[in-house]
């Protein structure tokens, strides 16, 4: 039986990370098995230039915490060797540098995820991968608002070259 102090940082574990879920808008489950010490360390600094928490813990932990924040359904993806990435700021950016490295690795696979106050299966995750980023959204969105202005403006110049052509001519 585990000692008083063992439980004690368990629980302390358990509670640091119903924090971290609870503050979040999206996190990704990953199977991590078989990386590279070499992808690992770029993985993790991916991670960590994209402000995203990525944790190795044991599962058991995992699936108590996220019965705590009303995850539960996310215990079913808990098998192998879990960790979780938790972003804090971009819903999509978990999503994005898990599928870049599960690309990349063969043995590295995304299980799964939550966004949005509810779980995720792994084709969720991977379809929010595919998402552009916000600043391509954004430029996209200024794009199509400003070509019909744009098409306005020229058929507006092509009317007044039009009719000062025809003034000089005259």
């Amino acid at each position: 039986m585990p000692s008083n102090s063992v439980l004690e940082q368990k629980k302390a574990i358990v509670a640091d990370l119903v924090e971290k879920i609870k503050k979040a808008q999206s996190g990704v489950l990953v199977q991590y098995q078989g990386i590279t010490v070499e992808n690992d360390t770029q993985m993790r600094a991916a991670f960590r230039k994209a402000g995203i928490d990525y944790m190795v813990i044991k599962n058991t932990l995992i699936g108590r915490a996220c019965d705590e924040v009303g995850y539960g359904e996310m215990k079913a993806q808990l098998n192998g060797m879990s960790a979780i990435a938790i972003s804090y700021d971009d819903a999509v950016a978990p999503a994005k540098i898990a599928k870049e490295y599960a690309d990349k690795v063969e043995t590295f696979e995304i299980k799964g995820g939550f966004i949005d106050n509810g779980v995720v299966d792994a084709a969720t995750v991977k379809a929010l991968a595919e998402i552009p980023s916000k600043e391509v959204l954004i430029a996209k969105l200024l794009g199509s608002i400003q070509g019909p202005i744009r098409g306005f403006a020229c058929a507006m110049q092509a009317i007044i070259d039009k009719n000062g052509a025809e003034a000089a001519a005259e």
